[in-house]
């Protein structure tokens, strides 16, 4: 059974390890234009990133028997993102272990961004993916129930801003 729980920096070099390992699965793909073709380890301004995530609030994590299998970051939009006129709750992150693709965690942890956002009183949960690939970021999320509202440049790249209202 897939379980949730709070992150902090102590996940730091878990994340950093699920941003890896999601690099070299990209590129084997053929998607190197999402996150590059370089570890995310090893690079400073990556790590800092990632080191935001995990001390910035918001972070939590998917857990399969006591392992790491998945993280969520839930707070504010993102600065691409347009702006809305109504509280939201924006995922920031959404990323699982390539080890255990097709488990379930990623919509376990959707199911949790929905439930949190609800216990905020909220009504509105956006995310957003890289669109300019294959298409299955668009269609996964799609099929989790998102709908699609605005793609926005990001530098030389297009993302995909969805919302979902509960």
């Amino acid at each position: 059974m897939i379980e949730i729980r709070p992150g902090d920096g102590r996940d730091f070099p878990t994340l950093m390890a699920f941003f890896d390992d999601a690099v070299e699965w990209l590129v084997a793909r053929g998607s190197a234009r999402q996150w590059g073709t370089e570890p995310w380890s090893g690079n400073p301004q990556r790590e800092d990133r990632v080191r935001g995530m995990a001390t910035g609030g918001g972070l939590f994590i998917a857990e399969l028997d006591g392992e790491p299998v998945g993280a969520l970051v839930l707070g504010d939009r993102l600065s691409y993102a347009p702006a809305v006129d109504e509280p939201e709750v924006y995922i920031g992150l959404l990323l699982t272990s390539r080890a255990h693709a097709g488990r379930g965690v990623g919509s376990a942890l959707l199911a949790f961004a929905r439930e949190e956002t609800r216990r905020r009183g909220i009504g509105l949960l956006r995310v957003d993916c890289w669109s300019d690939g294959d298409g299955a970021l668009v269609e996964y999320y799609r099929g989790q129930g998102f709908t699609p509202t605005v793609e926005v440049p990001v530098n030389d790249t297009k993302v995909q801003v969805f919302e979902q209202r509960l």
